[in-house]
């Protein structure tokens, strides 16, 4: 599944606290698709397996923030943004490993073709309520990405609370439960935005920025791991090891290579 130097960095994977992964689409087939946040049915079970091998543990966001501290080693949040129904294809995998995972939907366009502009993302509709629900009760989380998927940093403070507490509530109507996670649309955040989404009554937030989920001590603001058309077992392995997007073997030379540096610094002291 992973080649060797992937698979001896990933030994030393995990223990800096847990991680999140960030999907979009998951598209029948193998290989790479065409949009960069989409990824081949093939490749996700190739990286599920990895993840079911290893050992790492998968709760939902929500339980992550309820209880980080019991979370410490070898966790991944898995999260969806938008809620395209080909992600139906990820549940069917998740629930067969046992796995469990995060989405954020867009409550404007549930059921629906998404609403916002076409950037080369799937085709066809969102998920939908009935299909939400079912996915919640196979112990998958639903949690908000607003109304619209609109960047909250470029509307008024009255459309911002519009688009945080409407698209709770309509949510919280299709699931007939109380919702608590939410992510940025496009990773879009200020502290304004950040005081909004608590004050609408979420509990965390993620961010789209790099690097260990809980590094900034804030559940409003959580670091993730892009996935991306590329991404392959070995890749993924290297990004949980490295907490970084970018999980090139330039990368990972740059980094073994600081690692030497220090030790030898430390040792020339």
């Amino acid at each position: 599944m992973l080649d060797p130097l992937s698979a001896l960095m990933h030994r030393n994977a995990g223990w800096h606290g847990p991680a999140m992964l960030m999907y979009h689409a998951v598209e029948p087939g193998a290989g790479s698709p065409r949009w960069p946040w989409a990824v081949s049915l093939q490749r996700f079970r190739t990286q599920l397996d990895l993840l079911s091998a290893e050992g790492w543990r998968t709760p939902t966001l929500q339980e992550l923030i309820a209880a980080p501290e019991h979370w410490a080693s070898r966790t991944v949040v898995i999260t969806f943004d938008d809620g395209y129904a080909d992600n139906l294809f990820a549940v069917e995998e998740l629930q067969q490993r046992g796995m469990r995972a995060t989405w954020f939907v867009v409550s404007g366009s549930i059921g629906r073709e998404p609403s916002w502009p076409a950037t080369g993302r799937p085709a066809g509709r969102l998920l939908n309520a009935a299909e939400l629900r079912e996915m919640q009760s196979a112990g998958m989380e639903i949690g908000s990405h607003t109304v619209s998927h609109v960047r909250l940093t470029e509307i008024s403070e009255a459309h911002r609370r519009s688009e945080l507490v409407d698209s709770r509530t309509e949510i919280e109507g299709a699931l007939g439960n109380a919702i608590s996670s939410f992510a940025y649309p496009y990773g879009v955040w200020d502290s304004d935005c950040v005081k909004a989404v608590e004050q609408a009554g979420y509990r965390g937030a993620c961010t789209t920025r790099t690097g260990w989920a809980l590094r900034d001590g804030n559940p409003y603001l959580l670091r993730r791991l892009t996935v991306f058309n590329t991404d392959t077992a070995s890749s993924i392995a290297r990004k949980l090891y490295l907490g970084d997007n970018d999980a090139s073997w330039a990368r990972a030379w740059s980094h073994f290579g600081s690692r030497a540096r220090s030790r030898f610094a430390r040792k020339s002291a």
